[in-house]
């Protein structure tokens, strides 16, 4: 099975599955190797607690299961860095003194409030917020170097009050190109987050215009990622989206090695 270079363990505050059943879940689903990307999104408001990372102990922890499972499985360090503006200096500074083979960089935060919550929808339309929230990522990805590739570019739609009902790559096409088009003029991978069909949207994060539209503009580096906190989520729908982006007209995904890339044919 394709390598999953998002998943998630204990050591986020959204998880409680240690790391060693989430390394186990890739040995049994024939993987040859993994990326943990761990939660770290400082300073950004309430329930900010949950979401910082130890990496004092993170780091020689998953060394230790990188050596310990080295004859196995290829065991790949990262982390999801929440992007901000206002800690811009904070992000590029921590990622310089980081030991990484991935990050990826999202947006959890939109002024200060996670679209997890309802509450972030309260005063404005779908519409409203959906636009807010690419015209804030693109603002972030412009500005921000410290990422390899960008996450779920369109998580917002897992928790909108139509989900993706109203929703569509064409809908959002001025403000989506750009966010496009400035990862391939950094060089920044985008992520196929496999996580948007187990939220029933019927697409991965972004949809499948989305990535075909990347593709289209010459994107290349595109990497896959579960986002799974759990087991029974790690690799779900990769069948589906290696489908999906062989149809777009891709033919490798990238896997980053020591914040390298390197591709694996699909």
């Amino acid at each position: 099975m394709l390598p999953d270079s998002h998943i998630h363990t204990k050591f986020s505050g959204d998880c409680t599955t240690p790391a060693r059943a989430q390394i186990e879940r890739c040995l049994a689903l024939g993987m040859e190797e993994l990326c943990i990307t761990d939660h770290h999104d400082y300073d950004a408001g309430q329930p900010e607690e949950s979401f910082l990372l130890d990496f004092d102990t993170y780091l020689p922890f998953l060394r230790q299961l990188r050596r310990e499972y080295e004859n196995k499985i290829q065991v790949h360090i990262g982390v999801e860095l929440g992007l901000q503006l206002h800690i811009q200096d904070y992000l590029e500074a921590l990622a310089d003194s980081l030991d990484l083979d991935y990050i990826i960089g999202s947006s959890h935060f939109i002024d200060r409030m996670d679209p997890y919550f309802p509450e972030f929808f309260e005063g404005r339309s779908e519409q409203e917020a959906y636009r807010r929230f690419f015209e804030v990522t693109l603002k972030r990805i412009e500005a921000i170097d410290c990422f390899d590739a960008l996450g779920h570019l369109d998580y917002i739609v897992r928790y909108g009050p139509a989900t993706n009902q109203n929703y569509s790559y064409k809908a959002y096409q001025d403000y989506i190109d750009p966010i496009l088009k400035t990862l391939i003029q950094k060089g920044k991978a985008l992520e196929c987050n496999t996580a948007g069909f187990r939220y029933h949207l019927g697409h991965p994060n972004p949809s499948g215009d989305v990535l075909r539209r990347y593709r289209q503009l010459g994107g290349e580096l595109i990497t896959l990622g579960s986002d799974g906190h759990s087991p029974e989520a790690v690799g779900y729908g990769f069948d589906m989206a290696g489908a999906l982006l062989r149809d777009c007209g891709f033919r490798y995904i990238t896997v980053y090695h020591r914040r390298k890339p390197t591709f694996t044919p699909l």
